[in-house]
């Protein structure tokens, strides 16, 4: 049996002295998509920080074999850099410590496949803080993409797009587990989450099958 790239072990979670995940065991496999539903507030985004390995639990164990520089991650509320273009955010993740070095030349090309990807290729020299919302959400998507990532977070991806964008992002997310990437999503679109190879429910702290 393959090792899964996250493995999560009796792991619980207390965020403004209350307790928003207990006992949470999970596994995240390789190529292969993984989605969580339930409602808001029931530790979803949570879950996923302590995947991504953005927080740490504060019981239980997580251990990971993706090295951070592999894992892309479309987080709520975009996380974007205001002051920069597009394109300036989608080239963040290839300019980060821990990567190879690469040119320029590389960067700008890697930049435009991405939000080509995404259908914003016209937007790549845009101020993000002029581009809508949806747009935004895609410029998010195009810097989780542009790394070629083993594994994806994505909390919530398709929220802020129209039903065509929806799902060109959709089908560009459920894609990845077949050229080796994991993905795991939060998300309230049942739809969405029905194209997931697995769906856990999060609710009162815990995850079962949904």
């Amino acid at each position: 049996m393959t090792a899964p790239l996250v493995r999560v072990r009796g792991v619980g979670a207390v965020r403004a002295g209350r307790r928003v995940l207990e006992r949470i065991d999970l596994d995240v496999a390789p190529a292969a998509s993984l989605a969580l539903v339930g409602p808001s507030g029931s530790g979803k985004s949570t879950l996923l920080a302590l995947i991504a390995g953005l927080e740490a639990p504060d019981s239980g164990r997580i251990d990971r074999s993706v090295p951070a520089t592999e894992v892309g991650l479309v987080l709520q509320g975009h996380g974007l850099v205001s002051l920069l273009t597009a394109a300036e955010n989608v080239a963040l993740p290839l300019q980060a410590p821990g990567r190879a070095r690469a040119t320029r030349a590389e960067i700008r090309a890697r930049v435009q496949e991405a939000l080509a990807g995404v259908g914003l290729a016209p937007a790549a020299d845009h101020l993000v803080e002029a581009l809508s919302g949806g747009q935004q959400q895609r410029v998010a998507v195009a810097r989780a993409l542009v790394i070629t990532p083993s594994l994806l977070i994505a909390d919530e991806p398709t929220a802020a797009l129209d039903a065509e964008n929806r799902e060109h992002i959709a089908d560009l997310l459920f894609a990845l587990p077949a050229a080796g990437t994991s993905v795991v999503i939060a998300t309230h679109d049942i739809a969405l989450a029905a194209r997931a190879d697995r769906v856990l429910r999060v609710e009162g702290g815990v995850v079962r099958p949904a």
